[in-house]
């Protein structure tokens, strides 16, 4: 029989790190969402509130910002909003080196009916 008095580990103080220390992978995807979480804050201060409300998410993917709006629509003028704010998202943390936007619905969108 095994016991555990010859076994000794650093005692994790967070979720966070317990999850760095069993699954480094996991890490990557932690900061990536924590990155995607400060954009979208970022975007709803920056951005005018009828824009904003239509953002459905923002990731960053090798030094570029991907926003995605809720429909083509909204989409372009995303994109020439966040032209205008190009200078202050270059002055944020860690900003990316370029911004795309992308369509993306909202999964709790219901779908349109024609006819």
């Amino acid at each position: 029989m095994r016991t555990r008095a010859g076994l000794k580990s650093a005692r994790a103080h967070s979720v966070k790190e317990l999850l760095a220390r069993s699954a480094p992978a996991l890490t990557g995807f932690t900061v990536a969402a924590e990155r995607g979480n400060f954009w979208l804050k970022w975007l709803a201060a920056h951005l005018p509130a009828g824009l904003s409300q239509h953002v459905s998410g923002a990731a960053e993917r090798e030094a570029t910002l991907v926003v995605f709006a809720d429909s083509p629509a909204w989409s372009a003028r995303l994109r020439y909003a966040l032209a205008e704010l190009e200078g202050e998202i270059r002055a944020a943390p860690g900003a990316p080196k370029t911004v795309r936007v992308r369509v993306l619905p909202r999964a709790d969108a219901a779908p349109r009916q024609d006819g």
